[in-house]
């Protein structure tokens, strides 16, 4: 049996990371999730959905920004501590890492609450 076609699956959507990496509208399918790198569209470009409306959980971004700002703080310094790299490859390392860990982050986040919200309003 195929993972896809487990019972388990709720109503046949893909996980929560494929739809934040791919940005999926959890009615379509389509990737309209997104408008920008972690913005949500305000509706869905294929099925006319109203994403706004489902993102009810944006209050607490700050807080996964800032638990991950700290998860980033702690693993840089741990870095720091075992390797000693000099600061300039510190900067070259941890900007990237922390502008897509966010992202993602953010993704996940929201791909997460606007998936919860559509399944919430389905009969």
């Amino acid at each position: 049996m195929l993972p896809d076609d487990s019972p388990t699956e709720n109503k046949g959507q893909p996980g929560l990371v494929p739809a934040a990496l791919s940005g999926l509208c959890p009615c379509c399918r389509g990737k309209t999730l997104f408008a920008a790198p972690a913005a949500l569209a305000n509706e869905c470009v294929a099925c006319g959905l109203d994403i706004r409306s489902l993102e009810r959980g944006g209050r607490f971004v700050g807080v996964v920004t800032m638990l991950l700002a700290l998860a980033l703080i702690i693993a840089a310094l741990g870095v720091d501590e075992w390797l000693r790299p000099p600061l300039w490859l510190s900067f070259a390392f941890w900007a990237p890492v922390t502008v897509v860990g966010v992202i993602f982050a953010l993704r996940f986040y929201k791909t997460m609450w606007v998936y919860h919200q559509y399944e919430e309003s389905q009969p």
